[in-house]
């Protein structure tokens, strides 16, 4: 240590008596890894038109907002707007529904592509370990207008469900007309949809773990059940972690598509959400105000959690920031 110390040193005094040097070196980056900065531009600009530039939008949630007077001519009403919705009977219902799917998901959705992984990790034969990926892959490209119509298509009255149940001679059931059902199928719905997709990222932290635990586990007599509760799962800890915390971050935003191509009129009082009530009311009956502070308020509860359960991981040496 006490070597490196001039060292060290001298460059501080380099840099302080040359100025430009780190300025030419990060130039210097750039010529030579040109193609690398080339390729996040399309993910920087991304960023800024429907990230960062439509926060200027928020504003609308402090005015009575008219569309023809524009963000600058409408007049400012404070937190009237809040108020207004805290005092709504329907929002409090909406809000309910969209936490309650959202627990579900985050119970039952996010170990999901966990075990999948694990699963994978098994399959020994290479064939046929692509083969199950891909069938497991393949839901994520469907749009949910088509998974919707497959799900309609499988519980409706002469469905696939209902035929396995005649056969065993029960009653048909109208899944999609029943509120009880409603939820479970969306939890599940989304499941099949995102499960295999969900799995890449885990197993490319599985991949990136030393073959030299497992050789020195299996020396040591371990089973493949306790090769995955002690080391697999460990070093996927940090990954999962991360994970976590992303949806933690997202987690009144359940998506509009997946729950307006299943909602239908005798399961509005329990699949009723956040997004599709702001389409409802903000989009086809123009109270643009309300709608943006429920999206406003959408997104402090979001950032709450994530600063909660971010100060939580930080116990364990792991976080976000």
């Amino acid at each position: 240590m006490a070597a490196q110390s001039p060292e060290i040193k001298r460059e501080d005094l380099i840099t302080a008596r040359h100025p430009g040097t780190s300025r030419n070196r990060y130039i210097a980056n750039i010529r030579k890894h040109w193609m690398l900065y080339l390729m996040i531009i399309p993910g920087i600009l991304y960023y800024i038109v429907f990230k960062y530039v439509p926060l200027a939008g928020s504003v609308i949630a402090f005015q009575d907002y008219q569309i023809f007077k524009g963000i600058l001519g409408s007049p400012w009403v404070g937190l009237d707007n809040f108020g207004f919705i805290f005092s709504y009977q329907d929002f409090y219902n909406v809000l309910r529904n969209t936490a309650m799917i959202a627990f579900y998901q985050l119970v039952f959705g996010f170990p999901a592509p966990i075990v999948l992984a694990l699963l994978f990790n098994e399959i020994r034969i290479m064939l046929a370990k692509r083969v199950v990926q891909s069938m497991f892959y393949l839901p994520h490209f469907l749009s949910w207008v088509v998974v919707g119509g497959i799900v309609f298509e499988l519980l409706s009255n002469q469905g696939v469900v209902n035929a396995v149940r005649d056969w065993f001679g029960y009653e048909p059931v109208l899944f999609m007309q029943e509120e009880r059902y409603f939820r479970g199928i969306v939890v599940l719905s989304s499941i099949w949809k995102e499960v295999g997709w969900g799995t890449i990222i885990y197993l490319a932290a599985i991949a990136g773990i030393n073959p030299n635990l497992y050789e020195a586990a299996v020396m040591d007599g371990a089973s493949r059940w306790k090769q995955t509760i002690y080391i697999t799962l460990p070093t996927m800890f940090p990954t999962i972690l991360v994970l976590f915390l992303l949806q933690i971050g997202n987690f009144l935003e359940l998506g509009f598509d997946q729950i307006y191509n299943l909602l239908t009129p005798m399961t509005y009082s329990v699949g009723d959400i956040i997004e599709t009530y702001v389409y409802r009311a903000g989009v086809l009956q123009g109270q643009y105000s309300m709608t943006t502070a429920i999206g406003l308020f959408q997104s402090v509860i979001g950032f709450i959690l994530l600063w909660i359960f971010n100060r939580l991981a930080r116990k364990t040496d792991q976080g976000l920031w």
